[in-house]
């Protein structure tokens, strides 16, 4: 692991993209109301969380994750090389292992779509950036 070789801002923008991703993913324009009912959260409960410690704890999280994936793409990476590891890590790593904790804990399909669907898209916007750089 050659850390000399990753791109810093690169992994500050691509950890910035998914958190921005995350947002609206989780938002109320795409699931988040749906998330909230699988999960059974009322928006009082969330209200009432530490939001300082899930942002702050998601953001570094997602930023120790796009460091691994950098050291995964290599600095010559392109694009779409960067798009195409992104979409492997993120359905053949973390999808599969979200759905096989999904199934033991038998928690609804539809809430298993709505976050193996984020972490593959997260994934591929994070590595799409990071070959851009």
């Amino acid at each position: 692991m050659d850390f000399s070789s990753v791109n810093w801002i690169a992994v500050f923008v691509a950890a910035g993209a998914a958190f921005a991703l995350g947002a609206v993913w989780y938002g109320p324009l795409l699931f988040g109301k749906r998330w909230q009912a699988l999960v059974g959260l009322s928006d009082e409960d969330i209200q009432s969380g530490n939001m300082a410690a899930t942002y702050g704890g998601a953001f570094v999280l997602q930023a120790i994750a796009v460091v691994v994936l950098a050291l995964l793409i290599g600095p010559e990476a392109t694009l779409g090389d960067g798009a195409l590891t992104g979409l492997g890590v993120g359905a053949a790593w973390v999808a599969t292992a979200l759905g096989v904790t999904y199934l033991f804990s038998q928690k609804p399909f539809a809430l298993y779509l709505i976050d193996a669907g984020y972490h593959v898209a997260y994934y591929i916007i994070a590595g799409a950036v990071l070959g851009a750089f």
